[in-house]
């Protein structure tokens, strides 16, 4: 048992498990292959059943660490997300994210009925548990490839991905509820689900408005302090809409979305902290769900997962999602790119857990078919989203966003907080010269990121659309400051 090993053992295992991974997922562009597929791999590895054997059979420790996990990962999804670019594809997002979920668990359960010999459900508990899809998984090997997909695409499953896990965790909750006990009523889970939506959405909104706010009056005297605040605050998010009875992951990934969309200072390290915390999160979790599979009880589910994976990737997941977008009229080639960009990642191996923890019927069976599902999902689906996005022509080239050369570490002589904005299409700020903008007082632009190169602004500096700006400005005029680079308002027609 893993509690029963000296902590200097747990130590040096811990930090060579994470250096591995480390490495893999560097190796991983190569190869083609998600990084996270290969921390399953390294986790698979070092268990009981692997070389390293360290016996670890907790699933609920496992589940601990997942849903925890799970809320950093969100909340750092939502706050790299970038508003303009996901609000002309709000509606088929969710649409996605919900309807799309739904179809795709009801198809997989009808399968798993018919096919598996699972009991109704049995059949669509299993398909509730596999119905979402993973953003960091599809997202690693796009970025790895230095290719990216054609709008309105890329935003597109960049919503779905961080906004359908809520419509799982609901799905294989309430399935495991009534298996647990019969005599439940399911019209209740009708206005459950409407409950734990509007709810989740509500405290999301309100909290990412109150995150700003916090974040850029609390005046902490150390600035290491705010990615602490930053976290207490995530995990408050969280603690309180599941308390309230909402959805705590649609919460968090709400208040990430809210905050990113407003001016927060520090907000060039905070997102970094972030960036990096959810990356040890994504190792952590995968590491131990890996630990948590016997790889030696694998080969007997091996024939019937693989036919519920195929039929996920070829049949469940692009019927879901056509019917769901059939009202958007969206291309054909672009609907097939949604649906093949249907990776599986750990949000249903750590949903496979809700059921083992309740002692249900078939538990172990659901949670070896479910891993062999996600770890097919990743290897076929994973290896070629790159080609079949070209194959499609729905790729485009992806232009780096300019870093800045300087990193500024505020202190008592720093009279404000470098903050950063990108200039919009349609920008009053477009083509005019630093000097007409009127900036208001307490604000300097000090550097501006055009293309590949930066550039050293003075008042007669012209501004173009797409410009990365670095602002020096007083926490009292961010408002103003944002106002001066807003877009133009839309012309009325003159009367005829």
């Amino acid at each position: 048992m893993i509690s029963q090993v000296p902590l200097e053992l747990l130590l040096l295992g811990a930090a060579i498990l994470l250096l591995v991974s480390i490495i893999a997922s560097k190796a991983s562009g190569r190869l083609g292959v998600p990084a996270l597929a290969l921390f399953l791999v390294i986790g698979m590895l070092a268990g009981s059943d692997g070389p390293g054997g360290i016996y670890f059979d907790d699933p609920r420790l496992a589940q601990w660490l997942g849903v925890i996990a799970l809320i950093f990962i969100l909340y750092a999804g939502g706050l790299d997300t970038d508003w303009a670019r996901i609000r002309p594809v709000l509606a088929p997002g969710l649409a996605l994210s919900t309807v799309a979920v739904l179809l795709t668990a009801a198809l997989m359960g009808l399968f798993a009925i018919v096919a598996l010999g699972f009991t109704p459900l049995q059949g669509l508990l299993l398909g509730a548990i596999v119905s979402s899809t993973d953003a960091a998984a599809v997202f690693t090997v796009l970025r790895s490839r230095s290719v990216r997909l054609r709008e309105p695409l890329e935003p597109l499953l960049e919503l779905e991905s961080g906004s359908n896990d809520p419509m799982a965790v609901f799905l294989t909750v309430a399935l495991t509820g009534l298996l647990s006990n019969p005599d439940a009523n399911l019209v209740r889970l009708v206005p459950a689900f409407f409950q734990q939506m509007l709810l989740g959405a509500l405290v999301g909104y309100g909290m990412g408005r109150a995150m700003t706010w916090i974040v850029n009056h609390v005046r902490l005297h150390v600035e290491g302090l705010y990615p602490v605040l930053t976290v207490a605050l995530t995990l408050l998010t969280y603690a309180g809409t599941a308390v309230l009875g909402g959805n705590g992951f649609l919460a968090v990934y709400l208040a990430g979305l809210i905050m990113a969309r407003g001016d927060f200072i520090h907000k060039r390290s905070l997102l970094r902290f972030h960036d990096g915390l959810a990356w040890l999160m994504q190792i952590a979790m995968f590491l131990a769900l890996g630990l948590l599979v016997f790889p030696s009880r694998l080969p007997a589910v091996a024939g019937m997962a693989l036919l519920a994976a195929l039929c996920l990737i070829f049949v469940a997941r692009p019927i879901g999602v056509a019917l769901t977008l059939l009202p958007f009229r969206m291309p054909v080639r672009d609907q097939a790119m949604v649906a093949w960009v249907g990776l599986r990642g750990a949000v249903p191996i750590i949903l496979a857990t809700f059921p083992r923890l309740a002692g249900l019927p078939q538990a172990d069976l659901i949670f070896d078919i479910v891993f062999f599902v996600v770890l097919t999902s990743v290897l076929i689906q994973g290896t070629t989203i790159t080609a079949a996005g070209r194959w499609l022509g729905v790729t485009a080239e992806r232009l780096a966003p300019p870093r800045a050369p300087i990193e500024v570490t505020r202190g008592n002589q720093l009279k404000g907080d470098l903050l950063e904005l990108v200039v919009p299409a349609g920008s009053l700020a477009v083509g005019r010269q630093i000097l007409e903008l009127s900036l208001p007082r307490g604000a300097l632009i000090v550097l501006i990121g055009r293309g590949s190169e930066h550039i050293v602004p003075d008042g007669n500096t012209v501004l173009a659309q797409g410009d990365h700006l670095l602002i020096l400005a007083n926490q009292t005029v961010l408002a103003a400051t944002r106002r001066a680079f807003a877009q133009r308002p839309t012309a009325t027609p003159p009367d005829a």
